[in-house]
């Protein structure tokens, strides 16, 4: 069974996915998985974080001398704008910013404010956002 998880907000430290039930033995190729990310980012619509962020895949687990082991493979993307989220993105600490209030038309916002019984719309927006 071929199973993933995902982990991250938008502008966090960074976006993980575990992807489990990858057989032993195929080849990856990181140079491919990261043209395919360059190619997500240049999609129509796109906005000016898009100069900002060239997403890179690493490869933390489950993966040996560029072949999968069987076992469930850990990527991560790295924000490279975190620094400057850090202030409204903080795992810890006390919020500097005001919450957003407003959800934004054609997005999950709403839906997910009244599922989550959140009061800040960016608990939303940072999980439903285009990376993910």
């Amino acid at each position: 069974m071929f199973r993933f998880l995902t982990a991250g907000e938008s502008h966090g430290q960074c976006l993980t996915a575990i992807v489990e039930g990858i057989p032993a033995g195929l080849k990856i190729n990181l140079d491919e998985m990261n043209m395919q990310m360059a190619r997500r980012q240049k999609g129509y619509g796109r906005g000016g974080r898009m100069a900002i962020e060239t997403d890179k895949v690493d490869i933390l687990s489950g993966v040996r001398f560029g072949e999968t082991m069987g076992d469930p493979v850990t990527l991560r993307v790295v924000n490279k704008d975190w620094e400057n989220w850090t202030d409204r993105m903080s795992v810890m600490g006390t919020p500097t910013w005001g919450k957003v209030t407003a959800a934004r038309p054609g997005h999950a916002d709403y839906v997910g404010v009244k599922k989550y019984d959140r009061t800040d719309i960016r608990d939303i927006l940072e999980r439903s956002s285009a990376r993910e």
